[in-house]
Parts: structure tokens; C-alpha cells; sequence
């Protein structure tokens, strides 16, 4: 028996009305259905491409490893150090680049990107007739810490001759190798340099300045050999994971007035100015690349890093596990901070720089405040001075020991004692002891006319 419409419970009698409903409906189910499978299925392709899986299956990462293919992953490390170099005019063609090779990921992406830079440009140079613009120069050093760190002399030796492979593997134009030893920085002065160096370090009782004053030292052989050699370019593997650590040990150190100087793409506060083109990628990222492409890295055996310096790394590498973007919320942050007049190179309105990089200059540069600008360098680590630091200057022209040197540096690195100053000066490199005895002297009387609105007058109470 036919059922009518008003009392059938199975949905046997259904109107055309209501049957168009239900295939509209199931269309628009199937519809979804496929949209739903396509944006899942481009989820997994590369983000650029399109075409290819990504590296990484691990969405979390913070890296662009999750993002891209490898391809697209090494064009964009890559195009992120050449916006770098362009952007700030780090490099022309009558540059002579030294890059420091430590052996680690950064340094060897550093360094092979460079050499890609350097090997483009010699093509280019073959192929046109006029061979107007020159090609720059390329040399690599490696400094040789041995002296200070309790390693088999073997394994050095044969870090040394990886190195050396290394840079002999890299493509024509050829690349110099400079090996050099950090106790390099005394060869100018009489005496046993690696004696000194170490009595030097045994000197300081803190941990924390033991390390930096390593640093400096690292960073005066480096200015050396460049000098000597012609290189009028220093390039780091410095990126976004070592100056987010560096942001907050110097935060915590007291540094903060002379932290813009650190972090910026250019740093020509030194007779080789310092160029930071990693310094938008990910330590991450640059490990991956050298895995993907067979970049190999050389790493020694080193004490792990104590006091300040050891506890900030830790707890920046907790904040990136619970956070992958947090490394580069620091820098991103830090960089924000007003640069200094030293922090670009200066060159940027000579007739060899391209009509191009200076509009890039104009545009992406931070404009730096002049009245940052600062005649006076702490002795150490070269960092500017602030007024604070100024007044810290306490007997000087009484017991004329005391040295223009930033409060970070008195605190970790200089001895307590100020009658043990002088001993401790001994100690030091030449070029370091001539610009704590002599140049600050010479401009402590331009330092004084600067802070004299802040100098208390004889018989005055300091309450």
C-alpha cells in the first residue's frame, strides 16, 4: 500500500523539491570532501614550489626545514646572506674578504657561501670583454686556540689538515689558508707569547672572564693576521642563535649601552671592519644545510662554557625547545636598539658602489644616532663608553693606573687590587698594554671636558 507524504517515517515519498536538496547537499559534502584533501595533501609540499616535501615533517621546528623542500631551503639560507651583503654593502669587487673558519656549521655555511659569491663573480669577470669591475679576494683563517685548551696535539694536527682540505676543495679562484695560533698576538713583543697568554688567563679568578677575554684575544688575532695579510674585510659565522645568547649575557653583564655596537650586519668600530651576514639564519638551519649538502665541519674538543656565559646558552636553548621562535623574538627585539656611527661602512658614496646598494642602504639601514658617537673604546673589548663608565674612573690622576675601560671588564677581568694593576698590565699584549697606558691617557682630557657637568669640584660633599 502507497504511503502519503504526511505519514511516512522512511523517507520513501520525498518531493523533486526536496530530492534537488539532497543531491545539492551531497555535491557540496563531496565538494568539501576534495578542497579538505587538497589543502591537506598541499600542506605537505613545500611552501614555495609547491611540488616537493618538505625537509622536515616536524611542523614545530621554528625552521624553514618544516616549510621547504631542499631546494627551496638552501635559495632561501642563501638568499637571506645575500640580501645581507647587498643591503649593506658588505663586499665590492675591490674587497679583500677574510673569513674566520672555526670549523663549525656556521662558519662553513659562511664560508661556502662566500666562495659561491666569489666563484659567480670570477665567471662573470671571464665573460665580459671589458673585464672593467675586478674580482674580490678570498682567504680563510682558522686560529688555533691549542695553546689554552687541554688538547691532544694529534687532534689538532689533524683538524688543521681537514681545514686545509676543505678550503683546497673549495672551486677556483683559490683560496689562502691562514693557520693561526692566538698566542700570535704577542709575536710583536719579546718573551714567550704562549707563556704569557696563559699566565694572563690564570690571572683572571672569574669564569665568566676568562671566557670573554678569550674572546677578545680571539678577535685580536683575527684583526692581526687580516691586517698583515691585505684583507681589508672580516667575515663571522655569527647568526641568530649566538647573538640571542650574546643579547642577554650582555644584558646581564651590564653591557647594554655598547650592545647595538655587537649585533648589527657591519661593525667597522675595528681597523678590519667586522661583517655578520648570517645573522638572519638559524643555527638550526645552517646544521641542516651542511647535512644536506655535504658540507663538512670540523669540531674540536673544547671545555663547555662556565659561569654567565654557560648558564645564558642553557637557558636560551630551554626557551627554544619551549618556544622555536623565541631566538629570534631576542634578536628581533635587540635589534630595534639604536646602532652606533661605526655600525655600516662608511665607504657607501664611493663611485664603486652601485647605484642600487645605496638606495638598498637607504631604505633597509637603521639611521644611526650621532650623538651615540663616542671618541673612547674600553682597552679590552673595544666596546664604546658610556658616561656611567666615564665616571668610574676613580684616582686617576693621582695614581695614574686606572684605564678607560667599560665597568663589564673592571668587574670580571681586572684585579681588585689597584696596586696589582700595573703587574697585571705586563700581561698583556703590547698593542692592549700601549692603549691602556698611553691613548686613554692622551684623551682623558677630552673624556673629562665631556662628563664635567657630572664631576664633583674640590670641597664639595658627594652626599
Amino acid at each position: 500500500m502507497a504511503c502519503s507524504a504526511s505519514g511516512c517515517e522512511s523517507n520513501c515519498y520525498k518531493t523533486q523539491q526536496e530530492e534537488d536538496e539532497d543531491v545539492k547537499d551531497n555535491n557540496n559534502y563531496k565538494s568539501i570532501s576534495t578542497n579538505t584533501r587538497n589543502n591537506n595533501s598541499n600542506s605537505n609540499l613545500c611552501l614555495k614550489c609547491k611540488a616537493n616535501q618538505p625537509i622536515s615533517s616536524n611542523t614545530d621546528g621554528g625552521g624553514d626545514d618544516a616549510r621547504f623542500c631542499a631546494d627551496c631551503f638552501r635559495g632561501n639560507l642563501f638568499g637571506k646572506f645575500r640580501f645581507a651583503v647587498t643591503s649593506n654593502a658588505m663586499i665590492s669587487p675591490t674587497d679583500n674578504v677574510l673569513v674566520a673558519f672555526s670549523g663549525g656549521p656556521s662558519s662553513r655555511v659562511a664560508l661556502q657561501f662566500v666562495h659561491e659569491m666569489h666563484n659567480k663573480a670570477q665567471k662573470n669577470f671571464d665573460a665580459s670583454r671589458d673585464r672593467s669591475l675586478p674580482v674580490f679576494g678570498v682567504g680563510v683563517a682558522f686560529v688555533d686556540e691549542s695553546s689554552v685548551y687541554s688538547v691532544p696535539s694529534g687532534e689538532v694536527e689533524n683538524a688543521i689538515e681537514d681545514i686545509r682540505l676543505i678550503v683546497e676543495d673549495l672551486a677556483p679562484p683559490t683560496k689562502e689558508l691562514h693557520v693561526v695560533p692566538i698566542e700570535s698576538v704577542y709575536s710583536s713583543d719579546s718573551g714567550d707569547g704562549r707563556g704569557r697568554l696563559n699566565q694572563l688567563l690564570e690571572a683572571v679568578p672569574d669564569a665568566t672572564g676568562k671566557e670573554d677575554l678569550l674572546l677578545h684575544m680571539r678577535m685580536l688575532a683575527l684583526q692581526k693576521v687580516a691586517s698583515e695579510k691585505g684583507y681589508n674585510r672580516l667575515v663571522l659565522g655569527s647568526c641568530i642563535s649566538r647573538i640571542a645568547c650574546h643579547v642577554i649575557t650582555a644584558t646581564v653583564k651590564g653591557q647594554g649601552y655598547s650592545l647595538p655596537a655587537d649585533i648589527q650586519y657591519v661593525d667597522a668600530r675595528w681597523e678590519i671592519p667586522v661583517l655578520l651576514p648570517l645573522r638572519d639564519c638559524l643555527a638550526r638551519e645552517l646544521t641542516m644545510l651542511c647535512r644536506l649538502d655535504g658540507l663538512k665541519t670540523v669540531e674540536l674538543m673544547r671545555s663547555p662554557s662556565t659561569g654567565i656565559n654557560g648558564l645564558v646558552s642553557s637557558f636560551v636553548t630551554l626557551l627554544q625547545e619551549e618556544n622555536p621562535s623565541r631566538e629570534c623574538t631576542i634578536v628581533r627585539t635587540a635589534g630595534k636598539l639604536i646602532p652606533f656611527h661605526f655600525n655600516g661602512i662608511q665607504e657607501i658614496n664611493d663611485s664603486k658602489v652601485s647605484l642600487e646598494t645605496r638606495r638598498r642602504l637607504k631604505r633597509y639601514n637603521l639611521k644611526p644616532n650621532e650623538s651615540f658617537s663616542s671618541e673612547s673604546f674600553c682597552f679590552i673589548c673595544n666596546s664604546p663608553l658610556s658616561r656611567s663608565d666615564l665616571l668610574s674612573l676613580k684616582n686617576f690622576e693621582d695614581h695614574k693606573t686606572s684605564s678607560v675601560c667599560c665597568l663589564s671588564c673592571q668587574f670580571q677581568i681586572l684585579p681588585e687590587d689597584p696596586s696589582s694593576i700595573n703587574q697585571f698590565f705586563t700581561l698583556f699584549p703590547r698593542q692592549l698594554a700601549a692603549r691602556a697606558k698611553h691613548d686613554n691617557l692622551d684623551h682623558y682630557s677630552v673624556l673629562r671636558e665631556q662628563i664635567q657637568d657630572c664631576l664633583l669640584s674640590e670641597g664639595e660633599d658627594e652626599t
